[in-house]
């Protein structure tokens, strides 16, 4: 079933935290809500949830209206039949793993099988042999599967993400981005997934609903978010953006050639469809399977461009880029 948002708006103490919130949500789909803190993506995610009420608006789930500031519709949480993942784990310490998993279909009060069904969410998270320790007995990452199981024990439709990985270390992100993607194919429920986090959202997502200033600046696949960004903030926040013109014309450092600059002979002629200009290197820094090299070019700031060798600060080097690399931006 789709997920159908209308005309949200959402205001606390009298400050827009959303802005007219139109948004389409296919069933299936593992969609991440992108943005810096405060851009209201969490405030949306709530909204969704039944947790926090919007000011006016409409949300449908398929044929069923969740909530209509006209009609007086209001569905509470527990009626949505959507799973939460938040960002704390949210676990009970005084219950097991098998209690914690099961803790979300009892209070539904849908206790058939709950033992049969919990176990069979504790087996597709990995946590087979676990269900009888405790939070405390459990890694970060294990703690973070027991509330993934928890919230597909109760076979929802949709799940909601709500900055699952902040609080994990950087490997077991990688590992748990993985866990999520294979949960979520292998089951077949729609994600709702929040992160300011570009490489989660690039790598995990099917679309990516870019938010900033309460306002959805773009909702699209991953590549058409990096490649043809329509607003300056999506550019500038995915990614690294070099500006030929501010705000209007960018190139994406990975489009950009850097050959030293010889000043001892001719340099050969360029090709007709690239640009080049001149500048000098400013700064390197090496990330493993390249070097990236600020180039300070006068009127047009500091590009960043990437290079298989290392480059030396203060050395006169020339950029080229090719036309059809560069992107004109669709201000909305």
């Amino acid at each position: 079933m789709t997920l159908q948002l209308r005309e949200i708006n959402k205001s606390f103490s009298s400050t827009p935290a959303l802005e007219a919130i139109d948004l389409s949500l296919t069933k299936g789909k593992f969609t991440t809500l992108l943005g810096p803190s405060g851009c209201g993506k969490t405030t949306l995610l709530r909204i969704i949830a039944g947790l926090e009420t919007p000011d006016q608006g409409e949300i449908h789930f398929g044929d069923i209206c969740l909530y209509s500031k006209v009609r007086r519709v209001n569905r509470p949480v527990h009626q949505r039949n959507f799973g939460m993942v938040f960002q704390d784990f949210a676990l009970w310490p005084h219950l097991n793993v098998l209690e914690n998993v099961a803790f979300g279909l009892k209070a539904k009060g849908d206790t058939a099988d709950w033992r049969k069904r919990s176990m069979e969410a504790i087996e597709l998270v990995r946590l087979n042999g676990m269900e009888k320790r405790y939070p405390h007995q459990l890694s970060g990452g294990q703690q973070q599967r027991v509330a993934l199981a928890r919230a597909v024990a109760v076979r929802p439709q949709l799940v909601l993400f709500d900055e699952p990985m902040s609080a994990l270390d950087a490997l077991l992100r990688d590992e748990m981005r993985l866990e999520i993607l294979n949960l979520v194919r292998s089951i077949g429920f729609t994600a709702v997934y929040v992160t300011h986090d570009q490489t989660e959202a690039m790598s995990m997502s099917d679309e990516i609903v870019v938010m900033n200033k309460g306002r959805i600046l773009q909702k699209d696949a991953p590549e058409a978010i990096y490649r043809t960004p329509n607003h300056a903030f999506t550019a500038r926040f995915i990614g690294k953006t070099n500006w030929l013109e501010p705000e209007k014309r960018l190139i994406r450092p990975e489009h950009v050639r850097l050959t030293p600059l010889s000043t001892e002979v001719d340099s050969p002629l360029e090709p007709a469809n690239e640009l080049f200009y001149d500048g000098v290197v400013q700064s390197v820094s090496y990330t493993g399977e390249r070097y990236e090299i600020g180039v300070d070019l006068g009127g047009l700031g500091v590009w960043m461009a990437y290079h298989s060798a290392r480059r030396s600060i203060g050395e006169h080097v020339r950029l080229y880029v090719s036309q059809v690399h560069i992107h004109h931006i669709e201000r909305k």
